[in-house]
């Protein structure tokens, strides 16, 4: 595959359930930290509906009474429970503890380990959605609400995909799942042990890589962002290493006006994102 040559500037439901057969959970056992921080919980509104709408397989699932009779989740449950899922109304005490007094409301759940998809099949995906895929790379971020964040927005703006590496990184745990919002049922995440190899394996595909940087990179709104795109995005201390930004083809810096000198990690890739979506749809990509 020929890469584009990028134009200048470029330097540098619904049944009732029987609640009487639903078990009623009134005693309990303390929760150990595992328990607390066990990555495969979900909890809050947002994803669990998604989970439950994209027919995810849920191991248990815990709602208040009041809950259990919201008329986003009853119809639902008759489903839920005849496909093996163990249903239990709890109080608010009971949530708290299992989700270390976060803002559950009312509602929390146990899913299977997230399936982290293959790189290889992350690009293939991708290359089918879209002629002009955008893959984002996590270069080191540490903050679960930063990533959620990101997975989030990169969903709602039709980007294709997050590559994370293994180490001195967050990986998708509940809080990531929570501040996601349900995005994690319809955006991919690939987990890689090497990230300037999975770069690698990206530009072989035929993606430009674009790294962020808080100043002295092109700036934002005069590059021309077209193609195949692998938008790297550093740490929030620390941003990119040295390393993957020699790996970048291009370098992008938000212009800044204000005297703070630089922006969250989930915010900086946000307006990144959206000026790629909004090239696109200037240039009617889909």
């Amino acid at each position: 595959m020929n890469k584009p040559k990028p134009q200048k500037p470029l330097p540098k439901k619904s049944t009732t359930p029987n609640y009487s057969q639903i078990k009623q959970e009134k005693e309990f056992t303390p929760v150990d930290t595992e328990t607390e921080l066990n990555p495969d919980l979900i909890y809050g509104c947002h994803p669990v509906l998604a989970a439950l709408e994209s027919n995810h397989q849920l191991n248990r699932l815990y709602l208040t009474a009041r809950m259990a009779h919201d008329r986003r989740f009853e119809g639902y449950l008759p489903q839920v429970k005849a496909n093996g899922t163990v249903i239990d109304v709890v109080d608010s005490n009971r949530l708290n503890q299992l989700t270390n007094f976060a803002n559950h409301q009312g509602v929390a759940a146990t899913v299977a380990p997230y399936d982290y998809l293959e790189l290889p099949d992350l690009i293939n995906q991708a290359k089918i959605q879209t002629q002009n895929p955008v893959i984002i790379i996590a270069d080191g971020i540490n903050d679960p609400h930063n990533l959620g964040a990101i997975i989030r927005t990169a969903e709602a703006l039709g980007m294709q995909g997050l590559v994370i590496p293994q180490r001195r990184a967050v990986s998708i745990t509940s809080t990531v799942k929570k501040v996601a919002a349900g995005a994690l049922e319809y955006f991919p995440v690939a987990r890689v042990v090497n990230l300037q190899s999975a770069i690698a394996e990206l530009k072989e595909a035929g993606f430009w890589i674009y790294g962020t940087i808080a100043d002295s990179g092109n700036l934002l709104h005069k590059t021309k962002l077209e193609g195949a795109i692998g938008l790297i995005v550093g740490s929030e201390e620390k941003g990119m290493s040295q390393s993957t930004a020699k790996s970048c083809d291009f370098l992008l810096s938000i212009p800044m006006i204000g005297k703070t000198p630089s922006l969250n990690a989930s915010v900086a890739t946000g307006i990144c994102l959206y000026e790629v979506r909004r090239q696109q749809i200037l240039n009617q990509f889909p």
